[in-house]
């Protein structure tokens, strides 16, 4: 992958079926701790064949060597955080991909935090056999997303997405620019 380059992201389910597809997202960092990838007025395909478009500009982390992502999204009201408890994630040259592994941690831009889908989660590790590794890594995973929210650590810290979010207009007004000469 290259700095300003369109990538799509595909989440999937345990026992491999396809859940979430984002058409397209630009890359705007790459590390090996991290990649950073807008997305905005994205198409994004459910499971369920459902399409639909994000409203609003989302600086989205993924992370090669942790067990969830983070979608940051820039609204009127503040900055909400969306932290899905997922697979490492791994760009195989056709897109960004990871399993997802139910549980969610959303942060309102006041601060307020709350852990989401945890029947969903229950119902999926029988139903998927999740293996007894897997429910312990998500487990902790859950407490160290906590831990980080609350000693706002990156990536739950405003200024550093929108650092992110003008690095992202920068780059498309760049690339505009060189396309139309």
């Amino acid at each position: 992958m290259e700095i300003g380059q369109q990538v799509t992201i595909q989440s999937f389910k345990h026992n491999g079926s396809l859940h979430r597809t984002w058409s397209k997202g630009t890359l705007i960092e790459k590390n090996e701790d991290f990649w950073v990838v807008v997305t905005y007025k994205t198409l994004v395909i459910e499971s369920n064949n459902r399409i639909w478009q994000t409203r609003e500009p989302a600086i989205c982390f993924f992370y090669p060597n942790e067990w969830f992502n983070v979608i940051a999204m820039i609204r009127r009201n503040g900055i909400t955080y969306y932290c899905n408890l997922a697979s490492p994630s791994l760009y195989d040259g056709e897109a960004i991909k990871n399993i997802d592994y139910d549980l969610d941690v959303k942060i309102y831009p006041d601060g307020y935090f709350e852990v989401l889908d945890q029947d969903e989660y229950d119902q999926h590790k029988v139903i998927m056999n999740y293996p007894d590794n897997v429910q312990k890594i998500v487990t902790n995973q859950v407490d160290l997303l906590i831990e980080r929210i609350q000693g706002g650590q990156a990536p739950f810290d405003d200024e550093l997405v929108r650092q992110y979010y003008f690095k992202f207009l920068g780059l498309n007004r760049n690339q505009r620019k060189s396309e139309s000469e």
